[in-house]
């Protein structure tokens, strides 16, 4: 069997894989990427947050991506029962980027990995990982073909950027149950004629179609809107018959947008996500990290995916390097702790949205500009700034708020 020799081997050729393929690459390793799949290939995760734009800055991707002519987003729109909250990156409290895109992913991702090709890394497709074996940290990992022809790359180290495909963890049983609440998303890209009637599409807009029941609206540059429904599973088994009738059916109950989509047409079949939720033992080991998806998908509702993804790669890529260059690095403080701040004040904020806890806070009138910024500044992705509060104090700062200003109203009211 013909073995390979390279100093980092990364699998996966989506976000994470080719950011730390990248940045490893700069840094005169020799890298090669295998990804299980054919590029392009569906898949969401569509609306960006500025934070990673500094790890596609970093990687290199950002003239490449720029070229391609995707819609840029300056920030999030929240509405409920006719009341809006706008959310502009420009004044949020964290300095750092205040735009990113809004991708269709099957294009978005193959721009990486092109990138990334066209910079030396080699990037074999419809590559699957079937065995690894470690000796200290130094890897044999056999991977095959479509073909089903055998090789085997040895390695100095393993970047695993597999995302949902959860390589390393599914080979050595580091997978355990998520605490997240299992839930659904019924989805579908509209041909969307009517968007002029609309005050986008610079943004991504996130519906409260009702109490836990929410709806994306993400346009892009060609014309197509992605739009999605996310709720408990339960809430979907009410309704009867194929997946775009029960689609169509929740399009024409929503008020803000029926008009828009009514009689939409489909660019595909709508499509079914769920138990998307998952988490890993630990993010690291001898010879291998783990990167993206692989680590924690939490929920699609503030866009964090891409975000963990490229930053967690971009933290890993410095930490291999420095690993490889003989340097003693504390995995755990510098990787696995650094990487579940961000990934529990995201955490803090998906479980406040499904309690309800942050419509009190999006919807209240008279909101304070300062506060206002400084949670703008977690929905661009700054979830490790710690010098805002509302990151620092990300399990109190959000019910603390909102007791306030219920406590506020009352009052009001009181007084009215």
């Amino acid at each position: 069997m013909n073995t390979e020799q390279v100093d980092v081997l990364v699998i996966g050729a989506g976000p994470a894989g080719t950011v730390a393929a990248s940045i490893v690459h700069q840094a005169g390793f020799k890298v090669k990427i295998v990804e299980k799949q054919l590029f392009p290939r569906f898949v969401i995760g569509e609306s960006l947050l500025p934070r990673c734009m500094e790890a596609l800055t970093e990687a290199g991707f950002v003239d490449a991506v720029k070229a391609q002519g995707f819609q840029e987003k300056a920030g999030a729109k929240f509405v409920k029962d006719g009341k809006i909250c706008d959310y502009q990156f420009a004044d949020q409290f964290t300095p750092g980027w205040n735009w990113t895109w809004q991708v269709p992913r099957a294009d978005f991702d193959k721009t990486l990995a092109d990138t990334v090709a066209q910079m030396g890394i080699p990037v074999h497709y419809e590559t699957s990982v079937t065995n690894i074996v470690f000796n200290g940290t130094d890897s044999v990992t056999t991977v095959e073909d479509k073909d089903g022809n055998q090789s085997q790359i040895s390695a100095r180290f393993i970047i695993d950027g597999s995302g949902y495909g959860r390589v390393i963890p599914k080979l050595f049983n580091l997978d355990r149950p998520s605490t997240q609440v299992p839930r659904k998303a019924l989805f579908v890209h509209t041909v969307d004629k009517k968007r002029s009637m609309a005050d986008e599409p610079n943004r991504i807009t996130i519906v409260v179609h009702q109490p836990g029941v929410w709806i994306w609206i993400i346009p892009f540059a060609n014309g197509i809107t992605s739009l999605g429904f996310v709720g408990n599973p339960e809430f979907f088994k009410q309704y009867e018959g194929t997946d775009e009738e029960i689609l169509r059916e929740l399009i024409a109950s929503q008020p803000y947008f029926s008009e828009r989509f009514a009689d939409v047409e489909f660019a595909f079949a709508p499509r079914v996500l769920e138990s998307w939720s998952a988490t890993t033992s630990k993010f690291y080991g001898d010879g291998f990290v783990l990167t993206g998806n692989v680590t924690e998908f939490l929920d699609p509702i503030f866009s964090s995916g891409v975000t963990l993804a490229t930053v967690s790669s971009q933290t890993a890529a410095h930490l291999v390097i420095r690993t490889l260059n003989g340097e003693q690095v504390d995995w755990d403080k510098e990787y696995m702790q650094h990487m579940m701040q961000g990934v529990n004040t995201f955490r803090s904020y998906v479980t406040a949205w499904y309690e309800g806890v942050l419509d009190t806070i999006f919807f209240a009138d008279n909101q304070d500009p300062r506060t206002k910024s400084m949670i703008c500044s977690v929905l661009a992705g700054y979830v490790w700034d710690l010098d805002n509060p509302y990151v620092k104090n990300h399990e109190t700062a959000l019910h603390k708020l909102a007791r306030t200003i219920t406590l506020r109203d009352i009052v009001a009211a009181d007084k009215s």
